[in-house]
């Protein structure tokens, strides 16, 4: 459960970044590559912030 709520959180802020940063640029692949990024620097954040 705890892995679960790290990563769909991961997932979710990845998705806010990418709509955030295709919003400002119009640029899908810049979009992409940015929500790519924010998911998978956010999951080990997450996980070292709520720990078990």
């Amino acid at each position: 459960m705890h892995a679960a709520f790290i990563l769909l959180t991961g997932v979710f802020i990845g998705c806010l970044v990418g709509v955030l940063t295709y919003l400002s640029a119009s640029n899908t692949a810049a979009a992409a590559l940015a929500g790519l990024t924010g998911t998978g620097i956010s999951i080990p954040t997450l996980h070292a912030l709520i720990g078990r």
